[in-house]
């Protein structure tokens, strides 16, 4: 089964596979890594069948702190690290995981009294027992066994005056405030996109009362075009020079004269001005027998007076 997909990319067990996992491969395997040696342990593609307690387990028995990083650890602790693992392991196995067989002097049979009233969260003989999350995984230490001999991931979280109910109050004020920073975030988000359409509207309304306004001046334009318009003729006339006025009225005369002249020859009346000759014709030579006629009357006219 173990040949089977997914357990077969997992790495050994340590009780049935010790002449695998021997000291020699996990000094290698420890040193291979640089993450806290925790960690480490519950990844089972590198040691098979170690939980989150027993983890804690075989740590306090080895005396190493958890958060330390596996690369960091001296020979010695490596050693007993291997020991603290066979130990552990086997004795769980063979009382088949019945927790009320396990030593009394194991962590396990102390870490599990989070929030009762009488506080059992000590050793019998009387080291405190903290709490700290490394790999994901609340952890269960105690400081004055287990001490920091190299790097570690970050200090000991701890709460041991709180509990794990103090813990978990903190996770949830974590989640709360990421919440609260999601919610901030969603409200800017909408208040931008918000902006523009405000923004659009804002213009919608100016260009329609630029457009109003723009009517209006047009109207007014047009109303004081067609003023000016109507001033023009009189303008002009009080603009005239008197010659020219003169000379139109003079016209104006003229004209009139010339239709009372034909209206009067239309009537068989001659006008004095018909009499009048024009003044580039020659003027005609008088006849011999005009002449002779105009003598005649003279005479006739001395004869009566000498008669008379």
């Amino acid at each position: 089964m173990r040949k089977v997909s997914p357990l077969k990319e997992n790495g050994p067990d340590p009780v049935i596979d010790r002449d695998i996992l021997t000291e020699e491969w996990l000094v290698e395997k420890l040193q291979s890594k640089k993450i806290p040696i925790k960690a480490l342990l519950l990844d089972q593609a590198n040691i098979s069948g170690i939980g989150n307690w027993v983890g804690d387990e075989l740590l306090y028995d080895a005396k190493i702190h958890p958060e330390q990083y596996s690369n960091t650890l001296t020979p010695a602790q490596m050693k007993q690290l291997h020991t603290s693992m066979q130990y552990v392991c086997s004795t769980a196995v063979e009382l088949l995981a019945e927790s009320d067989k396990f030593p009394e002097t194991w962590l396990f049979k102390h870490r599990w009294g989070k929030g009762k009233k009488d506080d059992p969260r000590k050793l019998p003989n009387g080291a405190k027992i903290e709490f700290l999350t490394v790999g994901g995984r609340t952890s269960a230490v105690v400081p004055s066994v287990q001490k920091k001999l190299g790097k570690v991931a970050a200090d000991v979280a701890r709460t041991a005056d709180k509990g794990d109910d103090d813990f978990q109050n903190q996770k949830t004020q974590k989640q709360n405030t990421k919440a609260l920073n999601g919610s901030k975030a969603l409200a800017d988000t909408e208040e931008k996109e918000s902006q523009p359409a405000e923004a659009s509207q804002s213009r919608k309304r100016k260009a329609k009362d630029n457009s109003k306004e723009t009517v209006e001046d047009r109207n007014a334009a047009s109303i004081a075009d067609t003023g000016r318009e109507n001033d023009l003729p009189s303008k002009r006339q009080k603009s005239q020079p008197k010659g020219k006025a003169n000379r139109e009225s003079s016209m104006n005369v003229n004209a009139s004269s010339v239709k009372k002249e034909g209206r009067a020859s239309k009537a068989g009346k001659a006008t004095p001005d018909s009499r009048i000759k024009e003044p580039n014709q020659p003027e005609a030579k008088p006849s011999i027998n005009n002449e002779m006629s105009h003598g005649t009357r003279r005479q006739s006219v001395r004869i009566g007076s000498r008669q008379t």
